[in-house]
């Protein structure tokens, strides 16, 4: 059932999508074979035997591609989740100088959360969790400074996935000593949409307006993509074969990975 809410997104998602798919196909028209060369392992390709041209091109290609997919989608849904909080709680977006790390502050039954959006659950190692940690314990003191609140909160809001804990406990530390714990609530998928709009099945809501003329925009991107590997298959035997065609492996390894000194 449509609400002015889920109209609402709709056309937002409508008008930013395409900036998305717009992306996309600007990064893949736009790649060379050494963007990719550079940025992988070669000894894990050929651990897998790939000994086609093409398939070892094609293998690279797409990690490579799904990699900067993954970042480029993951802007445009944070930029939604920001939307949806703005029209439901008149949430807004800090200034980058304002507070570090924070993506969003919303007020909601008289506590304020400041909130760091992510992808999904398991988004960082330890040391990026710890920094996230130190942005909240920041925005806090700086917060409190300005005007005092009754109550700060702080989230990690996680796009997709679950495994919630609204008790989680970070630790600020100074060398291996813990000076200080800052609580914080993690809310993943169906919860964090929830909590933003205050509407249990936004998680659901937001799927189909994604695919506006997703067939159109991915039948034009699968073109280009084709003439890409074609062309990138062609440079790798070029620079990278034998003129039987058999991949040097030893050439390979000491283009990505061998000193500027040696000789």
């Amino acid at each position: 059932m449509s609400t002015p809410l889920i109209e609402a997104i709709t056309i937002y998602i409508e008008n930013h999508i395409t900036t998305f798919h717009s992306k996309r196909l600007e990064r893949v028209r736009g790649l060379e074979l050494n963007d990719i060369l550079k940025r992988k392992n070669p000894y894990l390709f050929k651990a897998k035997h790939l000994e086609r041209a093409q398939d070892f091109v094609e293998s690279i290609l797409g990690a490579f591609i799904s990699s900067q997919e993954e970042t480029l989608f993951g802007d445009f849904l944070e930029g939604l989740a920001v939307y949806v909080a703005q029209v439901c709680f008149d949430a807004r977006k800090p200034h980058l100088e304002e507070l570090t790390g924070i993506d969003l502050l919303l007020s909601k039954h008289g506590t304020l959360y400041i909130i760091e959006i992510k992808s999904g659950p398991n988004w960082g190692n330890a040391s990026q969790v710890a920094k996230m940690v130190l942005n909240f314990k920041e925005a806090i003191d700086r917060l409190q400074a300005q005007s005092p609140y009754s109550a700060i909160v702080p989230v990690n809001g996680c796009m997709y996935g679950t495994g919630c804990n609204p008790h989680s406990i970070g630790k600020i530390k100074k060398g291996k000593e813990v000076i200080e714990q800052v609580p914080y609530m993690k809310l993943c998928g169906q919860v964090f949409w929830e909590f933003i709009s205050d509407v249990p099945s936004l998680y659901l809501d937001i799927i189909q307006p994604l695919g506006y003329r997703a067939k159109q925009r991915n039948d034009e991107y699968q073109l280009a993509y084709d003439k890409l590997l074609n062309r990138l298959s062609h440079r790798f035997m070029d620079d990278f074969c034998t003129m039987d065609g058999a991949i040097e492996w030893e050439r390979l390894v000491a283009f990505v990975s061998a000193s500027s000194h040696s000789s």
